[in-house]
């Protein structure tokens, strides 16, 4: 979404945030995705036990994700959840098939996680968590009147490499590229122009494969 709105663009490159992902990652810093997640009040929609590297295609794990709360994010509105310290499991195996309403674009779960080890991560509107790709994370059904409105935004650091093709983009937000392992996004200089809506469905048709190709060779 950052090239393609502005104000995606705006919050996932504040300095506050831009800050913290360098404590994390260090001066260096790309900006791979932005998307917006929504569950809607009273909706059934929930996202499985997952972790986000396993189905990303990349040859190393130097990522940090952030989940930017737009709405109250609450245990009744569905916030996330994650497993304390299962980022140093490394990747686990991940089926596909929920039989539910999985918000994950190939409804891919990992089996067997025990939910009382979770810890609910509720967010203000304005806050935001960070968490590794191997982190274990999930969330349950909106059940609040309220619509819960998330920026989930991933941060890499620019060694990382596409190794599932070799037309993957980023945009660099902080320091330097000395590595140009990514082609370059177009940051949005308006809402919603034609040709950038045409650009970001091209992205996302070789985003969405690569997904299914990862997760066919989990």
């Amino acid at each position: 979404m950052h090239t393609v709105l502005t104000s995606p663009l705006e919050l996932a490159t504040h300095p506050v945030m831009l800050d913290t992902v360098e404590q994390l990652l260090g001066p260096d810093i790309l900006l791979y995705n932005v998307v917006y997640i929504v569950k809607e009040p009273g909706s059934a929609a929930h996202v499985a036990w997952h972790q986000d590297l396993t189905y990303w295609g990349f040859d190393n794990d130097l990522q940090v994700s952030a989940w930017l709360a737009l709405s109250p994010a609450t245990t009744d509105s569905g916030a996330m959840m994650m497993i304390p310290g299962s980022h140093t499991g490394g990747r686990l195996v991940h089926s596909v098939g929920t039989g539910g309403p999985n918000v994950l674009d190939n409804d891919q779960y990992v089996s067997g996680v025990d939910d009382s080890e979770a810890v609910q991560c509720p967010l203000a509107p304005g806050e935001a968590s960070f968490h590794h790709g191997w982190t274990l994370h999930a969330s349950r059904p909106n059940t609040s009147s309220d619509r819960r409105i998330g920026l989930n935004i991933q941060y890499l650091h620019p060694s990382m490499r596409q190794t599932l093709h070799d037309q993957d983009t980023a945009m660099l937000v902080r320091g330097t590229d000395d590595h140009g392992n990514f082609g370059d996004d177009i940051p949005a200089t308006g809402n919603l122009e034609p040709l950038a809506m045409v650009r970001r469905a091209e992205q996302g048709a070789l985003i969405k494969g690569s997904y299914v190709t990862a997760l066919e060779s989990n």
